[in-house]
């Protein structure tokens, strides 16, 4: 996608919209918040769609890679952070040329992802109305 002749918001737009979409979460929440680097990326690579069961890179909006807070022990440490990753191409398949759409996607997969650190399940997450 061309920013010149593309409907969508730009790299650095779509990085900005991230950004408010981190900064909307609670500071409760970020207080518990421990090794994670969040990162936006164009498509999901092979193994990353392999990892969630996935064949196309359309599907996967974003990725939680890492080890939830409810699965750390005492022997945690030294390890390279979590990574919530967001794809930017796949959100712009998803969503119609809209800003506001696109906005709200985001946040809602951004909290999705943080939703994994926590320990939180696709399935509880349906069983909460997170879908």
């Amino acid at each position: 996608m061309n920013s010149l002749t593309s409907p969508y918001p730009s790299l650095e737009r779509f990085e900005e919209i991230v950004g408010e979409a981190l900064d909307s979460i609670p500071d409760a929440l970020w207080a518990v918040i421990d090794n994670v680097a969040i990162l936006v990326e164009e498509w999901p690579n092979r193994e990353q769609l392999q990892s969630v069961g996935l064949r196309y890179p359309g599907q996967l909006l974003g990725l939680y890679e890492g080890v939830p807070l409810t699965g750390r022990t005492h022997s945690y440490g030294l390890v390279a952070p979590d990574r919530i990753t967001i794809f930017r191409r796949p959100i712009y398949r998803y969503c119609a040329p809209d800003e506001a759409v696109i906005r709200d996607q985001i946040r809602r997969t951004v909290l999705h992802e943080v939703a994994h650190h926590f320990g939180i399940s696709d399935e509880r997450l349906h069983e909460l109305g997170a879908y």
